[in-house]
This record gives structure tokens, C-alpha cells and sequence, in this order.
């Protein structure tokens, strides 16, 4: 995170430890920094309560910040004639804290990662108190030109809690890429699962509206048998009465016409049905057969077969070794 700054030279000031490891090992996280012309850091305080699980950043500050180590950001900037810095995070009245009082709210955080810093913070008091001073070790470095900043080495405590966290953060940051590509070849495979069923459902749509002009078609050619067979009945003949004695798919339809109220279903499934029952002289087809030649659905077939069976169009007679029922033509 891009943090703004302004930091004196190098030649006429040293950290003794980089500020940005120090807060690093203080809170376990890369927090937002302010860096004054003097020199002094400013830190905005939810992020610093976020880090340690202080809940409420307000009553954290007022237990265990003291006043003259928290601020309002217009007023720290305007100290100094800076303005607010660019972004919707950056606001005038954004409370923000010293690193003294970074320090504070880490002592009251009884999150385990802060321990190895509060443990050596305990030993700087002790060896202030033992000794008058404490003095941080110098690194081992190559000769340099003169001028050059002065390395020192870090609490061997602080440098090992920025390592693990360090390694900590790398793991967090490969389960969370894990996650993303978990989770885009989830939103793909939902995407062609989407399409896949669009797909279906216009072939099912298809499907449905074929079905319903071939039921139509059927019912139109049913309506021009029965308009026949009505032209025959009023000029006095018997459908088929060149053949005497056997019954054609025509008189066989005629005669169930005058004794049931016929509905375009049944004539459907009478229609699919009489020819066989005419030439066979029996009928066992599975209902879904039927089914699926006139379009229908199998409970709407078994009622319009229950209605021939009613009005003494054709009776059963048992079931065939499938299971499927059998029926005959009715010709008492």
C-alpha cells in the first residue's frame, strides 16, 4: 500500500530499524503510515485496532491511548501546512495515532503474534532500568563509502516474529489465489451447467411444440373422418358395407361417435387405436406407446381409454405378459 511521506535525509538522520519492519512486528501487518517532515509517524487507527482485534477503535483509543497520542488527521496535516492526502480512505476527520500509541494498543492486545514484540519491549525496559541505556547491536556490513546510513541488527526476537509472519502472510496469500481459481472454475463450469440447460429446455420447447402440431393435425383429420361418417349416416349407408359382416376403422369410429361425447383427446387416442383393434382384433400396447404416438401424456391415454371402456367402445381383457392391458372392440 502506497503510504505517503516525507522523510529527512539520510545524512542528517537514522532509524536505528526501518519503521515499516518495526510496525511490521508490532502488529503483525502492513499498516497505513503518515511520515511527518520531523520525522514522526502517524497511523490511522482502525487499521491498527483492525490488526489487533480491538472491535470498538474508539473505546480502545480512550483505555489505553492517551489524548496526546491520538489526533484528527486534518489536524496533524495542518500542522505541518500538508494537505489531506488523495484518496476516499484518507478522511479530515480520520483518527490517527503516534507510533507511541501504536505501541500502547499493542501492550493491551492479547493476540498470541504480538507477544515475541511485547516480550522484547519488556526486555528494553528491564535492561534501561539495569543499565541506564540500551544499544542495539550493529550488523555486519561491507566497508562503505563515507556518509553511508549505519545498519544495525534487529531483536533477534522482532526479526524472528517478521520472518514467521512473513511466512504466515505468504501461505494466507496461496489459499487465497487457491481460492480464486477454485472459485472461477466454479462460476465456469455453473456458466456452461446455464447453458447446457438453455439448450435443453428450447430443444424440450421444441419437442413440445411438434408434438402439439402433430395432436392438431390429428384432431383436424379426426373432425374430416367424422364429418365423413356423418355425410354417410344421413345418406342412409353403413361405413364398410362392401364388406358385410366386418367391421372397418371406419364404421368402428362411427359408432363410438354416436355413443360418446367425443373430446379432442379421445379421438386422438381413438383414432391410434381403432385400426389396430379393426385388424388385429385386439389392442395391447403399453399405455406408453400410446403415449407417445398421439403426443399425450399416460394419465391422459388411461382416462380416455377409461371413457371407450365406459361407453361400451371396448372392454378389457386381461393383460399380456409385459404387463400391458389388453382390449378388444365391443360389438354387442
Amino acid at each position: 500500500m502506497s503510504e505517503p511521506s516525507k522523510r529527512p535525509d539520510s545524512s542528517e538522520r537514522h532509524e536505528a530499524i526501518d519503521i515499516s519492519d518495526f510496525v511490521y512486528a508490532a502488529t503483525g501487518a502492513r499498516v497505513r503510515r503518515l511520515t511527518m517532515p520531523d520525522g514522526s509517524h502517524w497511523f490511522p487507527a482502525v487499521d491498527v485496532c483492525k490488526e489487533l482485534g480491538h472491535s470498538n477503535s474508539r473505546q480502545a483509543l480512550t483505555d489505553h491511548v492517551p489524548e496526546r497520542h491520538r489526533e484528527i488527521l486534518e489536524t496533524v496535516t495542518g500542522a505541518y501546512g500538508l494537505s489531506i492526502p488523495a484518496g476516499r480512505e484518507w478522511r479530515r476527520d480520520l483518527n490517527v495515532i503516534s507510533l507511541q500509541g501504536l505501541i500502547l494498543l499493542v501492550n493491551a492486545c492479547t493476540k498470541p503474534a504480538c507477544a515475541p514484540f511485547k516480550q522484547w519491549a519488556a526486555e528494553v525496559i528491564e535492561t534501561v532500568q539495569r543499565e541506564g541505556s540500551y544499544t542495539l547491536e550493529k550488523a555486519e556490513v561491507q566497508p562503505t563509502e563515507p556518509g553511508a546510513p549505519i545498519a544495525y541488527a534487529m531483536p533477534e526476537q522482532v526479526a524472528e516474529a517478521i520472518v514467521r509472519l512473513e511466512a504466515h502472510n505468504l501461505e494466507l496469500d496461496e489459499e487465497l489465489a487457491n481460492g480464486q481459481r477454485k472459485s472461477i472454475e466454479l462460476r465456469q463450469q455453473t456458466l456452461v451447467l446455464q447453458q447446457q440447460t438453455v439448450a435443453l429446455q428450447r430443444e424440450m420447447l421444441a419437442t413440445q411444440k411438434a408434438a402439439l402440431a402433430v395432436q392438431q393435425a390429428m384432431v383436424r383429420a379426426l373432425e374430416r373422418i367424422a364429418d365423413r361418417l356423418d355425410a354417410l349416416v344421413m345418406e342412409g349407408r353403413t361405413p364398410g358395407e362392401h364388406v358385410k359382416g366386418l367391421p372397418t376403422t371406419a364404421s368402428v369410429l362411427a359408432g363410438w361417435r354416436q355413443r360418446l361425447s367425443v373430446t379432442a383427446d379421445v379421438w386422438t387416442v381413438a383414432v391410434v387405436i381403432a385400426p389396430v383393434l379393426v385388424e388385429k382384433g385386439e389392442l395391447r400396447e403399453p399405455l406408453e406407446s400410446i403415449a407417445a404416438r398421439t403426443g399425450l401424456s399416460v394419465h391422459r391415454v388411461n382416462e380416455c381409454l377409461r371413457q371407450l371402456r365406459k361407453h361400451a367402445c371396448i372392454r378389457s381383457r386381461g393383460g399380456a405378459e409385459d404387463g400391458a392391458p389388453v382390449y378388444v372392440l365391443n360389438q354387442a
